[in-house]
């Protein structure tokens, strides 16, 4: 059984969700996510879908590869 907190709550605190996704894109390279970055990063769609494919589908790992292009 858990003992209650200071604050009086017996739920283990966790993040939310949501949060894991939006740090990576998803497998099926949707097409709003790839739009998003390239026209963030101010390349073409087809740059943004190369650097996933190389660099894998961590935002940061891709934001880092069409960087180096």
């Amino acid at each position: 059984m858990h003992q209650p907190s200071a604050a009086g709550s017996t739920a283990p605190a966790s993040p939310p969700a949501f949060q894991a996704s939006r740090c990576r894109y998803s497998h099926s390279g949707q097409d709003h996510e790839v739009k998003y970055e390239a026209t963030k990063e101010g390349v073409s769609k087809d740059a943004v879908k190369k650097a996933v494919k190389s660099a894998g589908n961590s935002r940061k790992k891709v934001e880092t590869e069409i960087g180096r292009r």
